[in-house]
């Protein structure tokens, strides 16, 4: 049986940057960047799953905004589905506690970056609606 997960991801921007974050030596796909955020739980919707996640990985408050798009990828460990929002910060500052690293990036400088296959999607979309 595949490993199947609905996972969800934040794209915050803040003065015209989105918030990038590179998944730690410990983690599947170790080094890649990703949007911040985490795996819905049963009976949660995907907009609490994400400020939850943000609120536990970044020790900040969202609000969750604009669907940007959900795609799916199927990696060794299992098929992951994601689902990107646009998010913006509500109070605190993104603080990174479980990412190797965390930077903010132009919209046109987002491809400088290794992303996770299932994050590519949206930074596409990211491009385009900044174009």
């Amino acid at each position: 049986m595949t490993n199947e997960l609905n996972v969800v991801g934040a794209v915050i921007i803040e003065d015209g940057l989105v918030l990038c974050a590179q998944r730690g030596q410990d983690q599947n796909l170790a080094g890649l960047w990703e949007f911040p955020g985490g795996k819905v739980e049963p009976g949660e919707s995907p907009t609490a799953a994400l400020e939850r996640e943000i609120a536990e990985e970044l020790d900040c408050t969202i609000e969750v905004g604009d669907l940007i798009t959900t795609t799916t990828h199927e990696y060794e460990f299992g098929v992951i589905t994601l689902t990107t929002f646009y998010c913006r910060l509500i109070s605190g500052k993104p603080a990174n506690s479980e990412h190797a690293s965390i930077r903010w990036l132009h919209p046109e400088e987002l491809l400088a970056i290794e992303w996770a296959p299932a994050d590519v999607p949206a930074v596409q979309c990211i491009r385009a609606d900044f174009a």
